[in-house]
């Protein structure tokens, strides 16, 4: 899609395939794909079951090599993805750290590729699959809150791996009031219009507030010995992972191993389009991984901020205009999401850190039946996150460079206080 002549004319989101009531969550996904391909729902619904009972690989092994030529709608294909997606997750890591495989096999494999290759999207459990497009209302006309919402497909982990994936959902729900307000930004910078610019941007900074108020739901929902033992490991992938250093070859599609990241918040568009439209410039390692995370967004996706990149900079915009409002709009924004991602690393303090520390001290002393689950977590993934990182470091980088893009006049009061 190329960049658009007309610098005047309205932008809008419709072309990106993004839903005006939901966002980027995939409305209604479905619940069941033609029955011709059963013999991957019913694997599918059971992985956390079959990895309990070690039966989960010998299944996937048995199960048919089934063609995709029978999926035509785009949920059908986004329904089969998750499936795959579960179930592959699930075949790696079913021995956790002590046995994972090296190769996934080609009644798994094939149709996992191709069906990849259609969506755009690669062939791990990512995002968009596992967020996005799974999810159904157990009351039809209730409301999408946490307490109506279910999964359709999981990972072992229990209620927590609900909790987890619900709350994800959540955040991205609270974020469509600043979705909605990305076109009025943007429209407002090319015709001028400071006041709606000012507009838009307070209405995004107070829907990064309402995402920091249900990313708080996390902490009742999960428990983070179960998030850090367990879940942690079923959404990890084979890129920048000491317990698979090679990747994965996936049977059937070509003979050497294959690296893909692990599912990561950093695969969500919310941030990324923030960033993009604050003009937020990241560096280093984190923009390399941001950069990264891209591809494993929907092409749609992708290209909404490809083309967001290629408007005029709002930042500048700010700069040239005499508006105190504007000014402080802009100001709020960054320091709203500033606030965001230093929330996000509290969170992975007490998911991810302090469960890691307690680890290292319990395989240090005897084990009892309290360490037995916090210690099943891989050693060697004790400071990454899911999808391949050093995951303080990074969260603390984009952090940082987010604050950085305060406007000078009061970014050195910010440093001061914090």
């Amino acid at each position: 899609m190329a960049a658009r002549k007309d610098s005047t004319a309205p932008f809008s989101l419709d072309v990106y395939h993004i839903s005006e009531e939901l966002g980027f969550i995939l409305p209604e996904p479905l619940q069941e794909l033609p029955p011709y391909y059963q013999p991957w729902m019913d694997i599918a619904r059971r992985v956390p079951e079959l990895v309990l009972a070690h039966e989960l690989r010998w299944h996937i092994k048995k199960m048919p090599q089934l063609s995709i030529q029978f999926l035509q709608r785009h949920r059908e294909l986004r329904l089969a993805h998750l499936a795959l997606g579960v179930m592959t997750m699930g075949y790696v890591w079913q021995e956790g750290e002590s046995d994972t495989v090296k190769m996934l096999p080609r009644t798994l494999a094939v149709p996992y590729w191709e069906l990849s290759q259609r969506l755009g999207l690669p062939p791990i459990l990512t995002h968009a699959d596992v967020v996005l497009a799974n999810w159904w209302k157990k009351d039809p006309e209730g409301p999408l809150d946490i307490e109506n919402l279910e999964v359709l497909v999981s990972i072992p982990g229990g209620e927590s791996v609900r909790g987890f994936f619900i709350v994800t959902l959540m955040v991205e729900l609270a974020a469509i009031p600043a979705l909605r307000s990305i076109p009025q930004v943007i429209s407002g910078v090319r015709c001028g219009d400071a006041e709606a610019v000012a507009e838009g941007l307070q209405n995004i900074s107070q829907s990064i507030d309402s995402m920091a108020e249900c990313l708080t739901l996390v902490h009742a929902h999960v428990d983070p010995s179960v998030f850090y033992g367990i879940i942690r490991i079923f959404l990890s992938g084979w890129k920048d992972n000491p317990c698979m250093p090679k990747g994965l070859v996936y049977e059937g599609v070509q003979a050497e191993p294959m690296e893909y990241s692990g599912g990561s918040a950093a695969q969500s568009l919310l941030l990324h389009c923030f960033d993009e439209i604050l003009g937020i410039k990241h560096e280093g390692k984190s923009a390399a991984f941001l950069a990264s995370m891209r591809n494993y967004m929907l092409p749609a996706h992708k290209q909404l901020l490809r083309d967001i990149s290629l408007e005029p900079s709002l930042r500048t915009f700010v700069q040239q205009r005499a508006s105190e409002r504007l000014t402080e709009a802009f100001q709020e924004c960054v320091g709203r999401l500033s606030a965001l991602r230093s929330y996000h690393i509290t969170v992975v303090t007490r998911f991810v850190t302090i469960p890691a520390t307690k680890a290292r001290q319990l395989r240090s002393q005897r084990r009892d039946a309290e360490a037995d689950l916090i210690c099943k977590a891989p050693v060697v993934l004790e400071q990454r996150g899911t999808g391949g990182t050093g995951i303080m470091s990074f969260l603390k980088a984009v952090r940082n460079q987010t604050r950085d893009s305060l406007l000078p006049e009061t970014s050195k009061a910010t440093e001061h206080n914090s």
